[in-house]
């Protein structure tokens, strides 16, 4: 079944067939599902349920007839996250703002430098980063081209699902900002990047992971807001720094800290920049 038309059967069919289809989608049908989800006007919100809770994990018909909740119980210690997620958040370097398309937005010279600042910084921390995911936009790709120099061996990965957008409404609204109907674009594949990469470690996961995410401002702004389950709305209350770095934890049981957020103290004060 392709899709675009998983999505409709599951407006068709309602909240809780939208909620398993999401569910059980992989990363690659979400992204597609992502570009589909601006063609409809949803009667409700897009709401994911806690696949990775470890009772969602367990299919209760299978219990034992005679061991019942003993069985249940066991299972579910199986399914129980053990490990915790280092989730280390970079907002690209400054970059040019001469032209519109992306192809353009490349870094300036002091961008490079902040690259260079920020891949130095993450290297000094002596942990062991599996991989590097970043916005395929021109911007956050250099920036992550420059970061690797200082971690050789992490695997880079590239996203769409990163790449900058309006997630959401802002509250206090800002009308001359972006049109309603951006919000309904970008804030769908927004809040897919969010649920795709902001989740507690697999059960299979024995050892604590480091990940580092370079993208965008409004991104991570909006990726902080939902892991901290604050209002989403109130993302652009924050401002965060070229080359900075958002430091989110999460913990076996699902509970997420920040550890920082939008550091450049690494930087010395006139590198430091907010384009």
């Amino acid at each position: 079944m392709e899709c675009n038309e998983m999505l409709e059967d599951a407006i068709e069919n309602g909240v809780l067939a939208c909620r398993c289809l999401l569910a059980s989608a992989s990363s690659k049908q979400l992204q597609q599902m992502t570009a589909q989800v601006s063609l409809f006007v949803l009667p409700f919100p897009l709401t994911l349920v806690a696949i990775r809770e470890p009772l969602a994990l367990v299919n209760l018909k299978k219990k034992h007839e005679e061991t019942g909740e003993e069985e249940l119980a066991s299972r579910l210690n199986h399914c129980k996250p053990k490990a915790t997620r280092h989730i280390f958040l970079i907002r690209h370097s400054q970059y040019n703002l001469d032209g519109r398309a992306d192809k353009n937005g490349t870094l300036t010279p002091l961008g490079r430098e902040q690259a260079d600042l920020t891949g130095h910084r993450l290297a000094s921390l002596g942990l062991k980063f599996e991989k590097i995911i970043h916005s395929s936009m021109a911007r956050a790709t250099e920036t992550t081209e420059i970061i690797s120099k200082y971690l050789p061996g992490v695997k880079k990965i590239s996203t769409d699902l990163l790449r900058e957008g309006a997630p959401i409404e802002p509250d206090p609204p800002i009308s001359h900002w972006k049109p309603e109907a951006v919000y309904y674009e970008d804030g769908a594949r927004v809040e897919a990047a969010f649920r795709n990469y902001i989740h507690r470690a697999d059960a299979k996961q024995e050892e604590d992971s480091y990940e580092i995410f370079v993208c965008h401002a409004n991104v991570i702004r909006y990726i902080v807001c939902r892991a901290l389950q604050f209002p989403p709305e109130g993302w652009l209350r924050m401002s965060l720094n070229n080359g900075s770095i958002t430091h989110l934890v999460i913990r076996p049981n699902g509970r997420v800290a920040l550890r920082t957020l939008g550091d450049t103290g690494f930087m010395p004060p006139e590198k430091i920049t907010r384009t």
